[in-house]
This record gives C-alpha cells, structure tokens and sequence, in this order.
C-alpha cells in the first residue's frame, strides 16, 4: 500500500481521462489518483483508494463500476447522520493565510456535511485579515487552493471519506458593490463586464471564451461548483437584481445559458468542470413594485401579462443543455396553476416537482437559495422551522442552503416527519455529482499552479476586449465622439470627474491636458470649477443604494423602488448618484451640454428624464462594469462601439410604474432607446 499524492498515469491516460466516458464517472483506464490521507490499494494491476479505510475495493470506490452502481453502494454504507449531512450547505470561508477555522472542522466532524459556499475574495494582495464570518478574510490564490486542500484531507479522513464541493456566487465581474450572498469582488480573477454586458456584446463566442476561462481559473483554486448563473429576465427595472441578470429578453438570454453550461460544465459533468447551480427558478424577474423577496415587501412575484413561460424558457434551454442543479427563488408565485402557488418556490411541489421534473424533464437536484428556512420562509412564517424542513424536501428541494443543523434532520427521519426514503433520493442525486466531477478520485490542485494561472495577463487581456465590446453607445450629437486627437500645436483639456485622471492623461489616448473635477465633501471641499477654454467634459456616472443594516443585500427602500428617473433619485433617500445630478448639470452649463460626455453604470434601466437634462449630453455611454481604459478606448476611438442595449430604456418615470413586471420592454411612445440600440462611427 501507498500514501500521499500518487500520480500513476501516462500522457495517454491523461488524453483517456477528458473523453465523454470520464463524464460518465466510470473510467476505461487508470484514472489519476491522489490521496493525502487513506491508502492505496492494489487490485488486478490498478490502484484504488480505500476511501472507508476497511482494506478492500469497495463498489464506490471502483472507478470501473457505473456511476449509479457507486452512488448505490456508496448510500448502503452511509449512517442515517451521514445522509442528512448530505442535505446541508452553509459558508465556509478561509480564514487569513487560509488557514482552517473551527467552524470547518465542526462542519465536516459533527454536522457531517460535503457541500461549501466560499465567499472570500481571492487577491494577490489581502487587505483584510479578518473579514467577517459571511465575507471572510482575504486570501490569495495559492492560500485559497491550500484551504481547499485542507478541507478535502479533512473529508478524506471522514468515515467514508465522501469529498467536499465548494460553490461561490460570480466573481469574475467588474463590481461597485460586491455585496456577500449576491456576488464577490473579481479580486484576482479575470474581470469581465457585468452579465448585462456580457449581453450586450451579442458575440457567443466570446461567452463561451470567458466560461472556458472562468471554468480553468475555479477549478485551478478548488472551486467546483457555482451559485449561478442567473436565468432570470430583466423585465422588471426597479428590481436591484436586474445587475446580476443578462437580458430582459428570454430567447437571448436562453442562447447564453446554454453557451455557460455547455462551456463551464462541459457537454457532461468531467474533471474540469465548474457544476452549475442555475437560479432563480421559475424566473425571479417579475417581482411585484421592483421589491426583492430577500425582503418581506418583496416576496410576491406577479404575471399580470401572463408571461410566465416567457419566464421559463431561458431554464428549459438550460436543462435541455444538462445543467447540473437548479435553485428556486424565495418568491411566491402569485395566482399560478402549479400549486400551492402561496408559498415560495422551494415549498411549491407544484413548481419543483410538477413544472421542473415531471414537465421539464429536470434530473438534477434543487439547491434551495440561502435561508429559506427561517429567514426567509415566504408563506410558512408561522411554521416551525422542523415544518418548514419538511415541506421543503417534500416539495422537491433536495439541499438546504443556509442550514447546518444535522441534529435537526435527523431527529424529523427518526421521529417520521421526514422518511428514509425520501432523504435516499436527494443524497443520490447529490453523490452523483461529486462522481461526476471526478472528486472521489481528486480533489486536490496544485496551490503553485493556482498562484501564478489565476492572474493571468493573457486571461486579462481577453477580459478587457469583452468589456470594450459590451460599451453601448446610445447618443452622440453632432458627432462629437471620437474625440479630437491632441497634437504638437493644439492641445486638448479635459475636465473628469469619475475618472482616474492619470489614466485619462496616459500617452496612450494622445496625452490629454487634465482638470479632475473630483472633491470630498464632507471635508469641506468643494468642485473645482471648469477652466476656460475647456474642450470636453468626461463624466463617469454611477449610481447606487447606500448600505445599510435593513438593507444589507442592496436596493432602495420600498417606498423609493419607483424612482429610477435621475431627477428623482437625486432628491431620494436610499439613492446616490456620483457625480451628484447638480454637480453633472452645473458642468454641462460651464463647458457646455453638446461638449459633456457622459458615461452612465445602468446596473438597472435607469431613466434619463426630460427634468434631468442629462439628454442633452453630447454623448451619452452606457456601461455594464468597465475600466476607465475601456470607456478611453471608446470614447478616442481606438475601440469602435459595438454593444446593443439587452434591455430597453424607458422615456419617462411613469413608464416605469406602469409596465408589467413580467413583460420586456415598454409602449412604444413610452420608449427613449429599444431593445437592441446602440450606434457606432
């Protein structure tokens, strides 16, 4: 017998291992073995790990045998408290160095669980050495692959040494606000333009590029396994989320799913494959006055132009395409036929059993999303949470996120509340993917290997083309973009405010002479004027939702949720525009409305109203998660604009109040650019 990292197989196996039959779970040649803590054993010339530690080659530990025949033997071995581990999930962060804490190992030990969500941001310079239980500390690369290991030799050294899977939320986006349980700062992954942007490139090739990129730089850190991507539509613009969705139209955003699961996963589960966990089903765009159902005033999700289907259809392309789970979201779907359409999605049997299984041929399993039970147990609020528990994987959810009480399902299985057979389901479905994805064999990476791909300049530099192409130019006034090129005699003066102006200054655009419009108030400080003679004004805009303890997911406060005109978020609570809307329309006056370019974040289908002003830009950018340098490439024309708009921007506030939330787009009178603008030069 032999221990610790044993590699025995040769570039023709390696060539083997890739092929559809590995997807199956079942190899036809040595398949490549790594073990940090159980021997290997030696059967008719091949190696095998002896994962439960009893001196023989058990059915599951067989990588000859079906994927079906292992998940079987392998249930027959587990403990009832084995089992219900299986249905738990909860965040697990590295702590500084990373280092395990004791929350890992009180996780594997006594709440026997396999399933992770990571949320640490992964930079090669760590800030924070604490972080919080939810953000974690700061790691880098190889810090987050040495974590992984340690936790993969912890489940290693567990009775049947089942391996861990972690999931993370996106973290391959440029981001603002990085907010913890809806997405994570890129750190050092490659940053590409937000989902929208993605969208608006309208080049799949290049979607698939970024998952093939996405898929190496997780799997080089350990991560197998995502919370995303989501399938919802963009229907409804006072919804926050609308930033994490791609498009308000189902047949693209279909097209775009099934690039991500075919491109991240692979045509089936593999080695190299990052399983999807695709969310929210049935769709959670429509959502009744823009609220979110992470909070109580936004837990009804309403179809009033009966377009639920519509809804659907980006899931069904998605499960047609094989992907691995699903998530429901917290919302209740509101006077639909699948029954009980009362309760949120994970408690419904009439949408996770009805409509996603016996309907839509689902074989995976359900991941509820983080804290349905308890927090967020729309319609079951009186329940207890053993109730909730119950009619949740009655229902058809299969793993419960946000949950990691063992004690708890187990006590619903011995006191009948809860049946064997009915927990037997969901801890098959679960297993097969850990064999799927090749972790029964190797879960571990290569922690020098993950320090220098994740990083890499050449994965960077692909990242930063997709951000210049998902830039959608949606005015420009007697051509006043691209801009002049400076020359030995004339010199061109900018004022910014926004921007970095030392890269706007960069020789690369021409050496501009630069004024930064930027102050800090609240030292008293005030915005400098625009200079004389002046050419152009540049302004970055963004737009957000101050933090805060109530609203800690993000979004604005509810009695707010309508005010996506720009002159009515300026004299809102719960928005903030930078540069603020006074000091962008005093600048206009200054340097003059047709030489103002303005370049707008839309993390929602903002309103750019008559009151406003802000039509009258010169040029007007929108940006989904850009550099400066990409909105500088744009703007000289070093970079022709090439995005279309994935969602349509409306003309007027009460076009916002009015549309239907499960509807694309608006009255066409109501309409300032369509679905699908966007100019060029």
């Amino acid at each position: 017998m032999e221990k610790i990292g044993l590699w025995i197989m040769s570039l023709l196996t390696v060539s083997v291992l890739y092929s559809n039959v590995e997807a199956q779970g079942t190899y036809p040649s040595q398949p490549m073995l790594d073990a940090r803590v159980v021997d290997i054993l030696y059967l008719d010339g091949l190696q095998f790990k002896d994962l439960n530690k009893n001196g023989k080659v058990d059915v599951y530990e067989d990588w000859r045998q079906p994927v079906d025949k292992r998940v079987a033997n392998l249930l027959s071995h587990m403990t009832l408290e084995e089992k219900a581990g299986m249905l738990l999930i909860n965040t697990l962060n590295a702590e500084s160095g990373g280092r395990l804490s004791d929350r890992a190992v009180q996780f594997v030990e006594t709440e026997r669980m396999t399933r992770f969500i990571f949320r640490n941001t992964v930079t090669a310079t760590p800030g924070s050495a604490t972080g919080s239980r939810r953000r974690g500390a700061e790691v880098t690369p190889y810090e987050a692959a040495q974590f992984m290991n340690a936790m993969q030799e912890l489940a290693e050294s567990s009775r049947l040494g089942i391996p861990a899977l972690f999931k993370s939320n996106a973290r391959n986006h440029y981001e603002h606000d990085a907010r913890a349980g809806i997405s994570v700062s890129a750190g050092s992954f490659s940053e590409w333009p937000k989902e929208a942007g993605l969208a608006a490139t309208r080049d799949m090739d290049l979607v698939a590029e970024f998952a093939q990129i996405m898929a190496r730089e997780w799997t080089s850190i350990g991560l197998r396994s995502m919370y995303g991507y989501m399938a919802d539509l963009a229907t409804e613009p006072r919804w926050y989320r609308v930033h994490e969705t791609f498009t308000e139209d189902a047949d693209l955003a279909a097209n775009i799913m099934t690039v991500l699961v075919k491109n991240l996963q692979g045509e089936q589960l593999n080695s190299k494959s990052v399983a999807l966990t695709m969310k929210h089903f049935p769709g959670g765009g429509p959502q009744e006055g823009g609220g979110d159902p992470h909070y109580d005033f936004g837990k009804n999700q309403v179809y009033p132009a009966k377009n639920f289907d519509y809804h659907v259809r980006p899931f069904k392309a998605a499960i047609d395409a094989g992907v691995s789970s699903i998530m429901p979201y917290y919302g209740v779907p509101i006077g639909q036929q699948y029954l009980p359409n009362d309760l949120g999605m994970a408690f419904s049997k009439g949408i996770l059993t009805e409509l996603l299984r016996n309907n839509l041929g689902f074989k995976g399993y359900v991941n509820s999303d983080t804290g349905i039970i308890g927090d967020r147990a729309w319609g079951l609020e009186d329940k207890s949470i053993d109730e909730q528990i119950v009619i949740a994987v009655e229902a058809g959810t299969d793993v419960l996120s946000g949950f990691n009480n063992n004690k708890q399902i187990l006590n619903l299985v011995t006191g009948g509340k809860l049946s064997v057979d009915r927990v037997d389901l969901s801890v098959r479905r679960l297993l097969r993917e850990q064999f799927q994805l090749g972790l029964f064999e190797n879960p571990y990476v290569d922690p020098n290997r993950a320090g220098y791909l994740v990083g890499s300049r050449a994965f960077q530099k692909k990242a930063e083309i997709a951000q210049r192409k998902s830039i959608v130019l949606l005015q420009n006034n007697a051509g006043v973009l691209p801009l002049k090129a400076q020359s030995e005699t004339d010199s061109i003066q900018i004022y910014t405010m926004g921007l970095n102006p030392e890269v706007v200054r960069d020789p690369s655009w021409s050496g501009y002479v630069v004024v930064a419009g930027d102050y800090d108030s609240s030292k008293g400080e005030v915005r400098p004027v625009v200079p004389k003679g002046t050419d152009y004004a540049i302004l970055r805009v963004v737009v957000s939702n101050p933090r805060s303890r109530e609203r800690r997911f993000g979004g604005a406060n509810p009695d707010e949720l309508d005010l996506l005109a720009f002159s009515d978020m300026a004299k809102a609570k719960s928005w903030s525009i930078a540069p603020s809307l006074t000091d962008i329309q005093g600048i206009m006056k200054e340097v003059g409305a047709n030489k103002t370019i303005l370049a707008i974040r839309f993390r929602q289908p903002y309103v750019l109203d008559q009151q406003s002003g802000l039509r009258k830009a010169g040029a007007v950018l929108a940006t989904f998660g850009v550099s400066d340098a990409a909105i500088l490439d744009i703007l000289t024309g070093k970079f022709k604009p090439s995005g279309k708009l994935p969602f349509a921007l409306a003309k007027n506030a009460k076009a916002i109040a009015k549309q239907d939330p499960d509807a694309p787009g608006y009255d066409k009178s109501d309409t300032l650019f369509p679905f699908g603008h966007g100019l060029s030069y």
